[in-house]
């Protein structure tokens, strides 16, 4: 309303303007055709004719658009410039111009091209259409489609003031006098937004060249918007490729360099136990040997005590192996590895994991070492009187388990989860797998990770 009234009272003082201008022209005219100003007499034919040029202007002002509209219709310029804006719109899309500029330029060109008040993009989002971009700027409040399907509003095509009255009516509040159409930007059937156009009633209807234009033009912003989520969705790809490359990379160097420090921790382990012992027997053994001729029972109690040395050097050995690779996993698989582990554990541990079978053995030794790195933290942190339940499961042709203790828990997003989960990443990385933490105060801790089950004679 207040925009058609503005546009009166423009055109109220253009047209008294142009009579004023006209009437001055007139008056010079006069002067210079009579060489002097008129007299009385003369004065009398000027006011006939004023008004005259008066009737004459308003006429033009008022006849004006209907004149252009007819000269239009008969050169055929109503129907190319339409058809003309949608060629337009194509080429720019081959170049490389920004989508909001390029809708921007859209909005613009309807807007001068077919006379229009106010050319509007809407966008979809969460079934709401929400304000884009428009000419003039767009100062609208979201509206939520409601009960309208999104395919509702393809399949209707080109909307004017029944459909929209019916199942959009909040698009046509402040539009009561002008002309609405509605066009959906769409691509593949899925709608992306609409299109809205508006013109003053007290101009002239649409035409079908132009709402073929409107059509014609969201048609080609749908299939914009499509390309461009497309586009979205593969950077989205390639920067989760990137960040993935980037974990595995980092995951390799860090495996690397725990399987160097496992070797230095191995030949430490040798040198300062298992060595220590063989050198011990070595030189109980010579001992011995010259004890034997100077006092045999000295040397009996001495070859006594080699046997309990041996003992010892096997326990050292045996627990040295064991933490390389358990030999009970290897015999006995995960069953009998996580009994044992849970025997040792400091905290009351249940095992369920019956029902597996046999895996190969870098899956089954990554379940079991995860496993143990859980039931240490959960030794460390749960805190006094948490219990711990392991459950080892295939599932979909996945080997899962989950460590859950009752204990003190924490919260995850507070900081660093730790080196020991650092560790389960990437042993669980290696083969494909994954870990979740869930965690909460005094919630306990749930640890799961999942693996592919590649069974022991490579199938799944």
């Amino acid at each position: 309303m207040a925009r058609a009234f503005t546009r009166r009272i423009v055109r109220f003082l253009l047209w008294l303007l142009a009579v004023a201008v006209v009437a001055g022209v007139a008056f010079g005219a006069m002067i210079l055709v009579f060489g002097r100003v008129p007299d009385r007499a003369e004065r009398g034919l000027a006011g006939p004719a004023l008004l005259a040029i008066a009737i004459a202007v308003t006429l033009i002002v008022v006849l004006h658009d209907r004149l252009r509209d007819g000269i239009d219709r008969v050169s055929g310029r109503d129907t190319g410039a339409p058809a003309d804006l949608a060629r337009a719109l194509s080429s720019r899309m081959s170049r490389s111009v920004p989508l909001d500029e390029l809708v921007l330029q859209a909005a613009e060109g309807l807007r001068s091209s077919l006379r229009l008040s106010a050319a509007e993009t809407w966008l979809l989002a969460d079934g709401t259409l929400r304000p884009w971009i428009g000419d003039p700027q767009i100062h609208r409040s979201p509206m939520p489609l409601g009960e309208v399907e999104p395919g509702a509003v393809v399949q209707a095509g080109l909307s004017a003031h029944g459909w929209l009255q019916v199942w959009l009516p909040q698009m046509l509040e402040g539009r009561e006098r002008s002309y609405v159409r509605l066009a959906p930007m769409a691509s593949a059937g899925e709608l992306q937004g609409v299109v809205v156009v508006e013109r003053p009633v007290d101009d002239r209807v649409f035409t079908q060249e132009e709402e073929r234009a409107v059509v014609e033009v969201a048609r080609q912003l749908g299939a914009m918007l499509h390309n461009a989520k497309l586009d979205s969705a593969l950077q989205a790809s390639l920067d989760e490729v990137r960040r993935q490359a980037d974990e595995l990379q980092a995951s390799r160097g860090r495996i690397v360099a725990a399987s160097d420090q496992a070797r230095r921790t191995i030949e430490r382990n040798l040198h300062d136990g298992a060595q220590q012992h063989l050198v011990a027997l070595a030189v109980q053994v010579k001992l011995a040997q010259t004890l034997l001729e100077r006092d045999p029972t000295k040397a009996a109690e001495t070859f006594d005590g080699l046997g309990e040395a041996v003992q010892a050097t096997l326990q050292e050995l045996r627990d040295l192996a064991h933490g390389i690779y358990p030999p009970l996993l290897a015999d006995k698989g995960l069953p009998g590895a996580l009994e044992s582990a849970a025997r040792r554990a400091v905290v009351p541990v249940t095992v369920r994991a019956d029902e597996l079978g046999r895996y190969a053995p870098e899956v089954e030794a990554t379940v079991y070492f995860c496993v143990l790195e859980a039931l240490q933290n959960a030794g460390k942190y749960a805190g006094e009187g948490a219990t711990v339940e392991v459950d080892v499961h295939e599932d979909d042709h996945s080997l899962t388990f989950a460590v859950t203790d009752d204990g003190t828990g924490f919260d995850p997003a507070a900081g660093a989860m730790g080196a020991g989960f650092t560790n389960m990443l990437d042993r669980l990385g290696a083969l494909g797998g994954s870990l979740k933490v869930a965690s909460e105060p005094s919630r306990g801790t749930r640890v799961t990770g999942t693996l592919p089950a590649v069974r022991r004679d490579g199938g799944v």
